[in-house]
């Protein structure tokens, strides 16, 4: 518990006397989800969250943190909220000297990773990690105030799509192992190139601990080209990693392989497909080492793994094989999704549903072109659906149809998905292909 006192302090805001020993725990910037005890900040966004302030009052927050006073509201009262926000997450999160943090961040799979970090470090400790997709400038510092005293390792994702953002939020987060999963092509719209992205990736270390590890891919040229003055280990396939995969076997629903590093050679099974989650694994594996953690606690934990959403699932409903990728989706991801879709053993026909992949800028018409030409490849059919992936449809060729609305796409999977198909539904989250999912099944 923090008094209003005291996180006033930390950000430089005013309480009224009568309110500064009202204490909160944790913060939340929705009225709607607000738990007794909380702290609301009333952010201005497409609404402004001070019109709020009542209504979470009512639901059971402890204060308000907001730019203008409210009558009869305990407040702390400051020039920007989410600034405000920031700097008490920053004043509590140094408060937690005990606590181990991993701050983690990449292109592709870092909420995978962050996942299976946390339950790797939940076999030897008390853990804590980001819930949901809290990883921006809201929602890290609401992992952080979510934290209580008694918690031996936080694990803390971070995500970004300009320059600049993660060196924010390392800054508050001040972890003592920094895990970089990847470099991909994600935001490159923002960005400009792999080397701007690696860049902006980097920023990560800057809130590293003077003591602290840099776990990093070492597949990855631009990382291992990176100047770096702070201990690194390195994951990934090749021979000169600290902890590298050997034997990979993959199979429609689950992957194996051996995690060697460290005079060890552990045996992994992950319940989900797909190569690219060895790399994840690996990731998490040496990144819970670092706070102590035996590889092989690592590897039982990571047995009954369970990813969250729509990343990547494999499962089987009324006859069909469906691989949900819904998410996100970046060139890298797709092309690991085709993968597990033309992997997967099957009586039936291989239908990749595919939407645009967004924030690519420049380089979206020959992503979407390579996407399309491997689509081609593995599967049967393709249907692609918005402007972007006409482009994806016209590579893909004869085995292709492109759609302009979701009702088009679903009326055409309706009428030829049959059952025993693998159907793969692959697109940026803003496409809302699990809503053509839903209602397939549905139908």
């Amino acid at each position: 518990m923090t008094t209003l006192k005291q996180a006033a302090q930390w950000c430089g805001g005013k309480v009224l006397p009568e309110y500064e020993n009202v204490a909160f725990c944790g913060a939340e910037n929705d009225s709607r989800s607000i738990l007794p005890g909380q702290l609301f900040v009333a952010l201005r966004a497409a609404r402004d969250g001070h019109d709020f302030i009542g209504k979470a009052m009512q639901a059971g927050a402890a204060a308000a943190l907001g730019e203008r006073q409210l009558p009869g509201v305990p407040m702390i009262v400051v020039p920007d909220s989410l600034t405000g926000l920031q700097e008490i997450a920053r004043g509590w999160r140094q408060t937690l000297g005990r606590t181990r943090f991993i701050g983690l961040t990449g292109s592709v799979g870092k909420t995978t990773t962050k996942e299976m970090t946390a339950a790797a470090c939940a076999t030897v400790c008390r853990t804590q990690w980001t819930q949901k997709n809290y990883n921006n400038d809201i929602g890290v510092p609401r992992t952080l105030l979510d934290l209580r005293p008694e918690t031996e390792v936080a694990v803390v994702e971070m995500g970004m799509n300009h320059a600049g953002e993660l060196s924010r939020l390392t800054r508050l987060a001040l972890p003592d192992v920094a895990v970089i999963t990847n470099i991909g092509t994600m935001h490159i719209e923002n960005l400009g190139s792999r080397e701007g992205i690696c860049k902006a990736k980097l920023e990560l270390l800057e809130g590293l601990a003077p003591d602290g590890v840099a776990v990093l891919n070492g597949d990855e040229p631009l990382l291992r080209a990176a100047a770096l003055t702070c201990k690194t280990l390195w994951f990934g396939l090749g021979t000169d990693c600290d902890l590298r995969a050997e034997a990979v076997r993959a199979s429609a629903f689950e992957t194996a392989f051996n995690a060697v590093g460290f005079g060890e050679r552990v045996d992994v099974l992950l319940p989900t497909p797909g190569e690219h989650n060895v790399v994840n694994a690996l990731a998490a594996m040496l990144a819970a080492h670092c706070v102590g953690v035996p590889l092989r606690q690592a590897a039982e934990a990571l047995r009954s793994f369970v990813n969250t959403g729509d990343r990547l699932r494999t499962y089987e409903q009324d006859g069909f094989t469906v691989i949900a990728d819904c998410y996100n989706a970046g060139p890298e991801s797709a092309r690991a999704a085709l993968k597990v879709l033309r992997d997967i053993p099957t009586q039936g026909r291989r239908i990749a549903v595919l939407g645009d992949m967004l924030e690519l800028g420049d380089f979206a018409s020959a992503a979407h072109r390579t996407v399309g030409e491997q689509a081609a490849e593995a599967a049967d059919l393709v249907l692609a659906y918005g402007p972007l992936s006409r482009e994806l449809a016209a590579a893909a060729g004869k085995k292709a149809q492109h759609f302009e609305t979701k009702e088009a796409l679903l009326a055409a999977l309706c009428t030829c998905a049959q059952r025993g198909d693998v159907l793969l539904f692959k697109g940026s989250h803003g496409m809302h292909l699990e809503q053509v999912l839903q209602a397939f099944f549905k139908e």
